[in-house]
């Protein structure tokens, strides 16, 4: 249990940070699943359309820290090459 009193404002801060970084987590997971499961129901063209959401979460991800920033490219490369390999 934390004494001093930076202390027991680290721990308020930390619990502040962990909620919006898993918002953040979350909202790219979301993502990310709904557009697998629309390329593995053949619907590539609503998957295509939902790469720009996928694309702005991951950059807001990485921007805030969340995520690092290689990660994010290379999330959105494999997204992109998952779509373009069932489109064609």
């Amino acid at each position: 249990m934390a004494i001093t009193k930076s202390a027991k404002k680290a721990i308020r801060q930390a619990k502040r940070r962990r909620v919006q970084n898993l918002l953040h987590i979350n909202q790219v997971k979301v993502l990310v699943k709904e557009v697998r499961t629309l390329v593995s129901q053949q619907k590539t063209t609503e998957a295509k359309e939902l790469l720009s959401k996928v694309y702005a979460a991951l950059d807001k991800a990485a921007k805030v820290g969340v995520i690092k920033k290689n990660a994010a490219s290379r999330k959105k490369s494999r997204l992109t090459k998952l779509v373009e390999k069932k489109k064609a």
